[in-house]
């Protein structure tokens, strides 16, 4: 048989990590992370990274590849994703991308294709963004690419002054770039046409419950003892990975701009928000089939009998 590629996408803490391992062990095959966060050494208990023993002696791949003082970017996740992938179809095993990153999984999945920078005009956003606020800057894009602005969290400064350069360079939304996908009309240059996705969904107050716990079990394994040694390693010389949810909100109780309690709090409100714009995002595509149950086991029978 051809070897599958099998795409889990869904809102955060709704079990894609967990399911994608089961998954792979019926399958035989191995991981790549689609998780925009996960691809930063060190940025373990935040992300809700698997550990190595959780990972089943399954291969991951894209993760901890960069450390959390460089910078990321879409174009260059879906050159290392797809040349990962080619490589695992040639030696004949199943596929699995998992991760809630909705641009990563477009880029995987599709022709997108993305303009060059425009050094003055990047800066002068960026000058802009520093001066009127990174709330000011994603109302801009909100007013431009709503889309765009679904998929791009407001904290991440970086990603939001990209989307609105692009959309001065070349006059057109940013998401223009993304080719539509309804069910009359699947995009023909989709890069892996047998591809088959599958959400995870959950009702919205189960969903803020699992969050909450979440981030409180995050703090109780050391969530600011694991930021706190990320600032050592440079996380504030980097423009991405200090953006990250929790992070941002530790380095700023770390920094004396708001309480601890504040930074968890923060942390649970942001990621609820995120988890809203994922299920917004995710929603637009009528290629995934939805999954509604609730355990990995039940998810799994579905899954199978699907694929």
């Amino acid at each position: 048989m051809e070897p599958k590629v099998i795409v889990i996408v869904g809102a955060t803490a709704t079990g894609k990590s967990e399911l994608a391992v089961e998954l792979a062990k019926i399958l035989h095959g191995e991981i790549i992370s689609a998780d925009s966060m996960q691809l930063y050494k060190g940025m373990d208990i935040g992300t809700a990274k698997l550990t190595t023993a959780e990972r089943s002696d399954i291969a991951h791949h894209l993760i901890d590849i960069l450390e959390v003082s460089e910078d990321s970017s879409v174009a260059e996740y879906q050159s290392r994703s797809r040349e990962k992938c080619d490589q695992l179809l040639a030696q004949g095993k199943n596929v699995i991308v998992v991760g809630g990153t909705g641009l990563y999984i477009k880029a995987f999945l599709d022709e997108l294709h993305f303009p060059d920078t425009d050094p003055e005009i990047r800066a002068k956003l960026l000058a802009e963004g520093l001066q009127i606020g990174e709330d000011a800057m994603h109302q801009r894009l909100s007013a431009l690419d709503p889309a765009a602005a679904l998929a791009i969290p407001k904290e991440n400064l970086r990603r939001v002054v990209r989307a609105l350069e692009v959309i001065e360079i070349t006059g057109k939304p940013f998401t223009a770039n993304l080719p539509r996908v309804d069910s009359k009309d699947l995009p023909v240059s989709v890069r892996y046409p047998g591809a088959q996705q599958f959400g995870l969904v959950m009702d919205r107050s189960n969903l803020q419950e699992r969050i909450d716990l979440r981030v409180d079990r995050m703090w109780s394994a050391g969530f600011v003892a694991e930021v706190e040694e990320l600032i050592k390693l440079g996380i504030l010389a980097g423009k991405t990975a200090q953006r990250a949810l929790g992070y941002a909100q530790i380095i700023k109780f770390l920094e004396g701009k708001m309480s601890e309690d504040e930074a968890r709090e923060e942390t649970k409100r942001a990621s609820r928000q995120y988890a809203r714009r994922q299920e917004t995002w995710f929603s637009r595509d009528s290629r995934i089939q939805w999954i509604n149950q609730r355990s990995t086991q039940d998810r799994l029978a579905t899954l199978i009998s699907a694929i």
